[in-house]
């Protein structure tokens, strides 16, 4: 069974709204209205509340960054017949037999769905199918932070955890590495959504495993500092006006690698421990340190590779 877009001709699932015929071609993010997916894994390289976790990988991006960590999965790919879930039913069964085989089945597992918001219509047929099988997870939306409002509404009750990200505040900057220089405005908006779904804060059980929440993430990249600094800032003036500082989880990403040769300087290189230390510092000024920061030892085991059944061989 294929699936199909509900948007019909026209698709604005996303900020970009590019209109695009998805039953006929690819819209901006690269998907037609098959749901494509390129990994179904156990991940244990998440935040410890959210380990372990199976994540769903889906195909292709509505973000598009040149510096992507899961290029391979992101961009204009073709995803092979293998890796292709052409229903909800087939995705679900390829969830069960991942927590079979890692034997989480016998407590509330967690459930991730990576970079899905070209993919958010079939959303509740994946979790109707979950729980058609007895299947009751808890369900984290992880996402690039780049969303639209209205289609998060349509998600309200379906999703346990947001997990975004939070990537610029320098508009020119988000316009050079991600063609979205309204980044700042949107994700801001999307926060918000997303804070009036889950609440604010990370509710976890007697074990440490997350059940209801938001966790914001933020990945330092190398001659960013500046932008970095400005996210941190944002972050905690939003804090200031709407809810108590100490409620929001951050999590402080130095894992950035060049993920191919040719990209442009500073991109070409890893965030020193300089660059690092500096937005570490000023998270802690301001009063975000309810959260977690890596070690820079993660720039060499964050590093994907979507041709192997397990994409995570190091974590």
């Amino acid at each position: 069974m294929q699936l199909g877009i509900n948007t019909q001709e026209t698709c604005n699932l996303c900020p970009r709204r590019c209109g695009a015929d998805r039953t006929q071609s690819k819209g901006f993010c690269g998907a037609t209205d098959s749901l494509e997916v390129a990994s179904v894994c156990v991940h244990r390289g998440e935040e410890p509340p959210l380990n372990p976790i199976v994540n769903v990988f889906f195909a292709h991006c509505n973000l598009q960054c040149v510096y992507c960590q899961n290029y391979q999965i992101s961009g204009q790919c073709t995803v092979t017949d293998d890796l292709c879930a052409e229903s909800a039913s087939t995705l679900a069964d390829r969830i069960c037999q991942q927590l079979n085989t890692e034997h989480l089945t016998t407590s509330t597992p967690l459930i991730g769905l990576v970079t899905a918001a070209h993919y958010v219509t079939h959303i509740p047929l994946i979790i109707d199918e979950l729980h058609s099988r007895g299947l009751h997870p808890t369900v984290v939306y992880n996402s690039s932070g780049y969303e639209s409002v209205e289609t998060l509404r349509s998600l309200e009750g379906l999703i346990d955890i947001y997990l975004p990200d939070f990537k610029y505040m320098d508009p020119l900057l988000a316009k050079a590495y991600s063609h979205a220089s309204d980044y700042p405005e949107v994700a801001t908006a999307a926060l918000r959504e997303m804070i009036r779904q889950v609440g604010l804060g990370l509710k976890t059980d007697e074990n440490g495993t997350a059940y209801r929440g938001l966790i914001v993430r933020h990945l330092v990249l190398p001659g960013a500092v500046e932008n970095s600094l400005a996210v941190l800032n944002h972050l905690a003036q939003m804090a200031t006006d709407h809810w108590p500082l100490a409620a929001l989880h951050l999590s402080l990403m130095a894992q950035y690698f060049p993920p191919r040769p040719g990209l442009p300087s500073p991109l070409d290189r890893t965030v020193t421990p300089e660059e690092y230390r500096t937005v570490v510092s000023r998270a802690e000024e301001l009063g975000l340190t309810d959260g977690w920061i890596q070690e820079l030892t993660a720039q060499d085991n964050y590093r994907p590779d979507f041709t192997q059944t397990n994409p995570f061989p190091a974590l």
